[in-house]
This record gives structure tokens, C-alpha cells and sequence, in this order.
């Protein structure tokens, strides 16, 4: 699988009822740098009620300027939640499938370097 083929993929819950887009992925690093790589595992994806676009960082927690920028990234990915790859039951060519009983999380990561004012 290719990430591509995922990001903006749309989201269904094991119902079949819309939940959203794909609009970016988390991965884990496992395992020490070997070089200028690391071992990466998928550990979810980012899905948006209302858009296929992604966060351009502004997920971050204290990322907030510009503020204009930052305060509409909030509220257009607002009620946007991460579910772990494990909550992922198919992906097809028409939408990621997930699990029922799937788990919602929040979408931020920490870290970011905002000014304020």
C-alpha cells in the first residue's frame, strides 16, 4: 500500500455510515536510527468530518501563529479524531473500513513552536 492511496481516502464506520476523510497519518518509530533512518510502524490515522485536507502542522499543540492560520485550521478540522491502525478492519478502493467498537482519539500532538500575540 502506498500512503497516498490513503489521504483523503473517505472514512465508514463497520455500519457503513460516513465518518470522515483521511487527512494524514501518525507513525511510531521502533527501534534505534540506523543511519539517517528509523524503523516506522503505523499507529493511526487523522480523519476530518468535514475535509481531505490536511492540518499542515497546525495540530500541534502551541502552534497558534500566524493566528488567523491557526484559528482556522481549528475550526475547519474541528471534531477531527485519531483511530489506531489495529481499529482499522479493510481498505478498499472506495473507503478505509473500520472496526465496530472502534476508539476515537484526540488528534494532537505535542511540541510546535507558536508565538503568541
Amino acid at each position: 500500500m502506498i500512503l497516498g492511496d490513503l489521504l483523503d481516502s473517505p472514512v465508514r464506520d463497520a455500519d457503513g455510515r460516513a465518518l470522515g476523510y483521511v487527512v494524514d497519518v501518525r507513525f511510531v518509530m521502533e527501534g534505534p536510527v540506523d543511519g539517517l533512518l528509523a524503523a516506522l510502524r503505523l499507529h493511526g490515522l487523522l480523519v476530518s468530518p468535514r475535509t481531505g485536507t490536511s492540518f499542515l502542522g497546525y495540530e500541534r499543540t502551541g502552534v497558534n501563529a500566524p493566528a488567523l492560520l491557526a484559528r482556522w485550521f481549528a475550526w475547519r478540522h474541528r471534531g477531527t479524531f485519531l483511530v489506531h491502525w489495529d481499529d482499522v478492519q479493510a481498505v478498499t478502493r472506495d473507503a478505509v473500513v473500520l472496526h465496530a467498537g472502534h476508539r476515537r482519539y484526540a488528534p494532537d500532538l505535542p511540541g510546535g513552536r507558536g508565538r503568541s500575540g
